[in-house]
C-alpha cells in the first residue's frame, strides 16, 4: 500500500492506494490563501484524469496546518507514518508550519523567512528528470509569491531554483531552491514553494508540476 500525506497551502492531504484515495484538509487558523479553494477543485480534476480520488473536510480532527498544528501524540502519529514507508507532500505554505518541530524541519527541508510582493521571476531548471520537471523544456517565466528560506537543509535534492537576478527580493543568493524531493528517514519528502496565486492553478505548467510530485510520493 502507499500512503501520502500532503501539506497544500494550508490543507493536508492524504492519497493511498490500490484506490490512490485523497483526503484534502483545508481548515486554517492563520492566514487563509484564497487559492485554497481552487487548489481543492485542481486536485479533484487531476484526480479523476488520472486515477486517484478526492475527498474534501475541513474537520480539525484530522488535521490543521500553518503554524504549532499538532500535539506530540500526533507528531508521533505521522513521525511513525514516515518511517513505515509513507510520503510527504508539501505546497507553498508547508514550510510556515511547526516551527518548534525540528524533525518537520529536516522532512520539509527547510522554514519559511519571508517574502516579497508576488511578481513574475525566472524559474531555472535544476533536475530536468524529475517527474514533476520532464514537461518543462526550457527555463520556466512564472508569476508567483517568491518564499526566502531559512536552515535550508544540504541533503534536498533540489529541482527548480528561482533566479533572483530576474525580480527583487530575494534573500537567498545563487542557491534558492522553490522545488526539491528527498528521501528521508523511512518515507518520501517533495515540497513546491509555488502555487499562492488563483491563476497557478490554471496553469498547464504548474498543474503537471504538482501531478509529477504526486506521482513520484506515491512511486508510480
Amino acid at each position: 500500500m502507499k500512503f501520502v500525506i500532503v501539506i497544500i497551502l494550508a490543507w493536508l492531504t492524504n492519497i493511498s492506494t490500490p484506490t490512490d484515495r485523497v483526503l484534502v484538509f483545508s481548515k486554517t487558523e492563520g492566514y487563509r490563501h484564497k487559492s485554497i479553494e481552487i487548489g481543492v477543485q485542481t486536485l479533484k480534476e487531476l484526480g479523476l484524469e488520472n486515477n486517484f480520488t478526492i475527498t474534501h473536510t475541513e474537520d480539525a480532527k484530522v488535521f490543521n496546518t500553518t503554524g504549532d498544528v499538532l500535539n506530540e501524540k500526533e507528531q508521533d502519529a505521522f513521525k511513525t507514518f514516515i518511517n513505515n514507508g509513507g510520503s510527504f507532500l508539501g505546497v507553498h505554505a508547508a514550510t510556515d508550519t511547526e516551527y518548534n518541530w525540528p524533525w518537520y524541519e529536516k522532512l520539509v527541508g527547510v522554514y519559511f523567512l519571508n517574502h516579497p510582493k508576488p511578481c513574475e521571476a525566472n524559474i531555472v531548471i535544476s533536475d530536468a528528470n524529475h517527474e514533476s520537471t520532464t514537461h518543462l523544456k526550457t527555463n520556466w517565466n512564472h508569476f508567483d509569491e517568491w518564499y526566502n528560506f531559512k536552515n535550508i537543509s544540504p541533503d534536498i535534492h533540489p529541482l527548480l531554483m528561482v533566479d533572483e537576478t530576474s525580480y527583487e527580493g530575494g534573500k537567498n543568493g545563487d542557491y534558492h531552491p522553490v522545488s526539491w524531493c528527498q528521501e528521508f528517514d523511512g518515507g518520501r519528502s517533495f515540497y513546491t514553494a509555488l502555487g499562492h496565486t488563483l491563476k497557478s492553478y490554471a496553469d498547464i505548467n504548474f498543474r503537471n508540476h504538482l501531478l509529477g510530485g504526486i506521482n513520484y510520493c506515491l512511486n508510480r
